[in-house]
């Protein structure tokens, strides 16, 4: 999954106007998670670098928590399908053409998690009773988390990667009995096993 896996060019990477792009991204995002009524930072009014709870009012308001660490596996499976991409294309990917589209679905999820449907469907099919979407602030860290991800992946070995994820869930797993795994599972579908494990926390 690394560079030098012939993927993605490994030339001097993201020009200026592409940093520029990925940049107004982020931010056009922001503004329409902020124009979709949701708050610039946390209702209680205060900016943490971390908040460690996993479901209570400063759940997904800060800066970090807990579900950072999926973001930063999102961006892992992101460069991974760059690569799977590119190979099925036949031609490498450029990484700052791969690294606008990560940013762009990540961006899309974003919007999507902070959708009454989804706020909706996560308080009746999770343990996360008390979601309530993200604040501008923690979305917009969320997609950095992603960046971080993907840019970990593209200058790593693919082994380095995989048992990073793996340890990354585990430990999720471990201290909140949640992780991007169960995430997906209870938003698909439900387990009612699964919630009354989780409820246990």
């Amino acid at each position: 999954m690394s560079a030098d896996a012939g993927v993605v060019v490994t030339r001097p990477a993201i020009s200026a106007g592409r940093a520029a792009l990925s940049v107004a991204l982020v931010g056009g995002f922001a503004a329409i998670l902020y124009a979709m009524g949701r708050p610039l930072i946390c209702p209680c009014g205060e900016i943490k670098l971390w908040h460690g709870a996993a479901n209570d009012g400063g759940t997904s308001q800060h800066i970090a928590d807990w579900y950072s660490l999926s973001h930063v596996i999102h961006g892992f499976i992101f460069y991974g399908a760059a690569v799977l991409i590119g190979r099925l294309w036949g031609r490498p990917l450029a990484i700052a053409t791969a690294l606008i589209g990560a940013i762009a679905v990540e961006g899309a999820w974003e919007l999507l998690e902070n959708s009454p449907i989804i706020i909706d469907r996560y308080r009746a099919a999770t343990v996360s009773d008390a979601f309530a979407g993200d604040s501008v602030l923690n979305s917009a860290a969320d997609i950095g988390f992603m960046i971080l991800g993907f840019t970990v992946a593209r200058l790593s070995p693919t082994w380095t990667i995989v048992a990073a994820a793996i340890a990354m869930e585990l430990l999720a797993l471990y201290v909140i009995r949640d992780n991007l795994t169960l995430n997906v599972i209870m938003i698909l579908h439900p387990i009612d096993a699964i919630r009354d494990w989780q409820a246990m926390r």
